[in-house]
């Protein structure tokens, strides 16, 4: 596949003409190529959406509704070949990449609802002949930031619902991981959506990220990010007060109380820590552990685990693959070794398999360490690759400061048998959502989102949409007529 950017309604070269290789990283064949777009597409990109803006924001919801809604219907008819590609090019395989984007398609048609339910209210008044009226208008012109991670999901989560509120948009998607995006880009354009009001130019952060951040004509950043890429788009949004949703990373502790289930709990720290091989920003990272339970538990996650078998994703039955890149794969290194040298204990895993298929890709066995010292880089840092670290706790305040003690807070787990016990700990630890008996905190309805440096704002349920609209308030006066 050979992609171009997307800008005004039309599939155009860079003007630099700059092109990028994309590799399926279990192999390091060429999977297809894409224009990587400058500052000189961005600053077309956001004339074709400034001019887009008013008539998008316009005409009536249920016309947006109806476009989102066959877009969603084109993505979910070609499903299978946006699966193979995000496969190809990201690593996860196929049945991960097929549950990504009907997640995706999922968010779209939630958001094209949504759009039809904005309205606004009368508000009481200080004096009877005034009449205090609230609505909501579009915020404009929206640049979005998408990773290489959950590329297609995320671009639901930011496209559909800025779409459904009547802003145009601007997109950067991942430089890394920019193909099945296009695909998704082209339903969207099959769907009818018109010219100018989505337009999408695959860009290095440094240099395409910064200028959708600073130029005047972008109202609105949302970005999903590392927490240096978000403080950056901050200080460059400065300048013109730009309105920020802003999901950063993440350090998510999974706690296991002494009365929990430890083969559920194992088996569920298991999938959170390395499904789509632990680059996932609610990927488990910091395991805390009742002492009395502790060697049990790091039994059962250690089994869990070495059931793991790594080959490509295209392959059936295959339900783990590689790490995107080199760079994944040495920072999960560094790390390991980091805690080992500590005086961690290596359980299990933590080495690039040899042989055939391993040698020509980026696969690394995922790995447990036990016993990992407060200061060490893998408690400390987010290793976004297949690396668990587990410590024993003596109680449920230890467990608790510890969980609260980075200034992350993103999502954290509690497993335990009692649900007021749990209960208690969920209300006091410090992110943005937590599980209790459950590994994914994300939900539909609800909104997604980090405390502290894990981002500001707030994706998916009513707030992802509201995000996207500006308060207004109409104040007046009217004469009595009887």
């Amino acid at each position: 596949m050979d992609r171009k950017l997307f800008i005004d309604g039309a599939w155009v070269d860079a003007i630099a003409g700059t092109r990028a290789d994309i590799k399926d990283p279990a192999t390091g064949d060429l999977v297809g190529t894409s224009s990587i777009a400058a500052r000189a597409d961005v600053d077309r990109a956001v004339l074709a959406a400034t001019r887009a803006l008013s008539a998008w924001g316009g005409i009536h919801a249920d016309e947006r509704a109806r476009i989102l809604h066959r877009a969603a219907d084109l993505i979910e008819e070609r499903v299978e070949a946006i699966a193979d590609t995000l496969t190809r090019e990201q690593g996860k395989p196929i049945p991960d990449a097929k549950k990504e984007i009907l997640f995706g398609v999922t968010v779209i048609r939630y958001y094209a609802e949504e759009g039809r339910r904005l309205g606004g209210s009368i508000r009481p008044a200080s004096r009877s002949d005034i009449r205090s009226l609230v609505t909501t208008a579009p915020v404009g012109v929206v640049g979005g930031i998408v990773p290489w991670n959950y590329p297609v999901d995320l671009y639901a989560w930011k496209v559909a619902p800025s779409l459904a509120a009547g802003c145009t948009l601007v997109v950067k998607p991942p430089h890394e991981t920019p193909l099945a995006i296009g695909q998704v880009v082209q339903c969207f354009a099959d769907a009818g959506l018109p010219a100018g009001v989505l337009n999408d130019i695959p860009g290095n952060g440094p240099e395409v990220g910064a200028a959708l951040a600073e130029h005047p004509g972008i109202a609105m950043i949302s970005a999903t990010a590392s927490v240096p890429a978000g403080q950056s788009i901050m200080r460059a949004g400065a300048a013109t007060l730009k309105r920020m949703s802003l999901e950063l990373g993440g350090h998510s502790p999974f706690i296991v109380l002494d009365d929990a289930d430890i083969e559920e709990a194992a088996a569920a720290a298991a999938r959170r820590s390395f499904s789509n091989m632990g680059q996932i920003c609610i990927a488990v990272n910091r395991i805390l552990v009742s002492k009395p339970i502790h060697a049990r538990f790091v039994e059962a996650l250690a089994a869990e685990t070495r059931k793991i078998e790594l080959g490509h994703g295209v392959e059936p039955g295959v339900l783990y693959g590689p790490v995107l890149n080199e760079s994944v794969r040495a920072r999960t290194t560094r790390h390991l070794d980091d805690a080992v040298r500590r005086g961690a204990k290596l359980v299990t895993g933590g080495s690039a398999p040899k042989g055939g298929l391993y040698d020509r890709g980026f696969f690394f066995e995922p790995a447990l360490v036990d016993e990992v010292p407060d200061g060490a880089l893998a408690v400390t840092e987010e290793t976004f690759g297949p690396l668990a670290a587990i410590r024993s706790v003596a109680d449920d305040r230890e467990a608790l400061a510890i969980a609260n003690s980075l200034p992350y807070g993103l999502a954290s787990y509690v497993y335990s048998g009692d649900l007021e016990r749990a209960w208690s700990m969920a209300e006091q630890i410090e992110a943005g959502a937590v599980g209790v008996n459950v590994n994914d905190t994300s939900e539909l309805q609800a909104p997604f989102g980090g405390w502290k440096m894990s981002g500001i704002g707030r994706e998916l349920g009513r707030e992802g949409i509201e995000a996207y609209r500006e308060s207004k308030h109409i104040k007046m006066r009217v004469r009595q007529r009887v």
